[in-house]
């Protein structure tokens, strides 16, 4: 095809029917590799933001629940809210298990953490770990090493009745069978004095912190509350007392009404031994005999038995026994008390 004079060809038809190339030059495709990545960028935030949100809700679940460990100083936690379940706390902190227990601190590290919940105040308050919590507090006053002025702890920020802290504080011990009955045995009596939970009946409280305990083993403990609340302060060894031991004086003690004579005779020991030497002699002492006029009575007195509900009731002279499939120890003792009296009140109608 001719140019014209102006150096030009006139337009091909067929030319204008052709696709035009829109290929991206470097500018555009940086342009668009930015968008592309922004928005990319923008969805990995979105669902982080979301994970983080999550993640967030069940830490605090945790803390809550009392699932989350904390490293505490150790002069930040108290031990003043809770009586701790030994009674000679000084002989443990002086054992050789305690200074094994720091050898192996000492060497590993602390493994397991204590157990601390705030108190009304918002101070840390122990409730499990006391010789862990001792044996750091040794260490650091030994050593003065950094590693031993902090404890592991898991902090229970959960909200639950007072009586609860006490279960959960005896709890680890009774089930590794390391506490004693008498000590044990102390546990509910201090809880009794505890104008917080406001109990005020050691031998009812015993129902309430050991219920995961055998009713037999339960029985055993109410004796020693017995065995410590009639000789109070004249128990000068009161670990050292076998189980067999202390249920039997508490039953002499039950039927003798008294135990002045028993606390003169305790003032004087000086060893374990002696203590439960004397225990032991007036537990074999033979019970009084009855007067014969009182031996006559006994013979001429007569008994009967019937049945209410699934209740087997004896009776006697000067005594009325109730068998039965319930556990009266788990029963509040004021409403026990108020069916005892509506019994007395009906049998002494006319």
């Amino acid at each position: 095809m001719s140019r014209n004079k102006f150096g030009f060809s006139p337009i091909n038809e067929n030319d204008l029917k052709k696709t035009r190339r829109r290929d991206v030059g470097p500018m555009g495709a940086a342009v668009r590799e930015t968008a592309n990545s922004l928005s990319e960028s923008t969805e990995d935030r979105v669902e982080q933001r979301r994970k983080n949100a999550s993640d967030a809700k069940e830490y605090r679940k945790a803390q809550d629940e009392g699932r989350v460990l904390a490293v505490i100083g150790l002069d930040a936690i108290h031990t003043s809210d809770l009586p701790r379940d030994r009674l000679d706390l000084s002989a443990v902190a002086s054992s050789d298990e305690m200074d094994e227990l720091k050898a192996s601190i000492q060497e590993r590290g602390q493994k397991e953490p204590i157990e601390v919940y705030k108190d009304s105040e918002g101070r840390f308050q122990l409730k499990k770990g006391w010789r862990r919590l001792t044996a750091l507090s040794q260490l650091f006053e030994e050593t003065g090493d950094e590693r031993f002025a902090s404890v592991t702890a898991r902090v229970d920020n959960s909200r639950v009745d007072r009586i609860d802290l006490y279960v959960d504080m005896v709890e680890e011990n009774v089930v590794r069978e390391d506490l004693t009955f008498a000590e044990m045995a102390q546990v509910a009596i201090l809880a009794a004095r505890d104008a917080e939970l406001g109990a005020g009946d050691a031998d009812a409280l015993v129902g309430r912190l050991y219920a995961s305990l055998h009713k037999m083993k339960r029985s055993y403990i109410r004796s020693f509350v017995f065995l410590l609340g009639a000789l109070e302060e004249a128990l000068p060894y009161p670990k050292a007392i076998s189980r067999n031991l202390g249920v039997e004086v508490a039953r002499k003690l039950r039927a003798a009404g008294t135990s002045e004579a028993l606390k003169e005779r305790l003032a004087r020991v000086n060893t374990a031994e002696e203590q439960n030497e004397i225990l032991a002699a007036f537990a074999a002492e033979p019970a009084e005999k009855p007067a014969e006029g009182r031996a006559k009575e006994k013979s001429e007195s007569v008994k009967y038995e019937f049945h209410v509900g699934s209740s087997k009731i004896t009776a006697r002279k000067g005594e009325c026994r109730i068998l039965s499939r319930l556990d009266f120890s788990s029963i509040d003792r004021s409403k026990l008390q108020k069916a005892v009296e509506a019994f007395e009140a009906i049998l002494r109608e006319e």
